[in-house]
């Protein structure tokens, strides 16, 4: 018999249509493969699931900043500079206060004067504080993410994991999923 398909070759369904041969053992085949192919499936991502796991940054952060005292280190280090620009701001109130008080006249725009020269300086010891603030904060900040950053790579060498998420910015996970914030915790102390 001659496939329908215009193809001359040979039908070999049992129905008269073209295509493969399909009785039962071919079908039973197929179906096993396809059992066989899913199950792989699942038992890979099942092994990729134990490989993956997933870390706190912002609380180890914080746990990490709290042990080692870096904002009492810096709160230490910028205490005289802090006091300094606090009496110049005290002093600049008073003669501000005083300037109020004060009629028109010769010692009036004297004190205006040494108001605005005060106001001046004070403002740009300020910023130059602020701004060395800002500086010694971020070092410290980029040591502690460094030392976290080392923890993390060897607790997920220590325990075979591929990667490594930081929590907060997954949108889901299962529970099955690894966290390994506090064996991270534990190597960065």
């Amino acid at each position: 018999m001659q496939c329908s398909d215009g193809s001359g070759s040979p039908c070999h369904a049992k129905n008269g249509t073209c295509g493969y041969i399909w009785d039962g053992k071919e079908f039973i085949v197929k179906k096993w493969l396809l059992a066989a192919g899913l199950g792989l499936a699942m038992v890979t991502s099942a092994q990729a699931a134990d490989k993956i796991a997933i870390v706190n940054m912002g609380n180890l952060f914080q746990q990490v900043a709290q042990t080692t005292g870096v904002s009492k280190t810096l709160e230490n280090e910028f205490k005289g500079r802090a006091g300094e620009l606090q009496k110049m701001e005290n002093d600049l109130q008073s003669k501000m206060q005083r300037l109020q008080s004060m009629k028109a006249g010769a010692d009036r725009s004297k004190l205006e004067k040494d108001v605005m020269s005060s106001r001046q300086s004070f403002s740009q010891k300020a910023q130059a504080f602020e701004q060395d603030r800002q500086r010694r904060s971020n070092e410290e900040r980029g040591k502690l993410v460094n030392r976290i950053q080392t923890a993390v790579k060897k607790v997920a060498a220590d325990q075979s994991i591929d990667l490594v998420v930081d929590a907060n910015t997954v949108a889901y996970n299962s529970s099955d999923v690894k966290d390994i914030t506090a064996d991270v915790l534990k190597q960065v102390k």
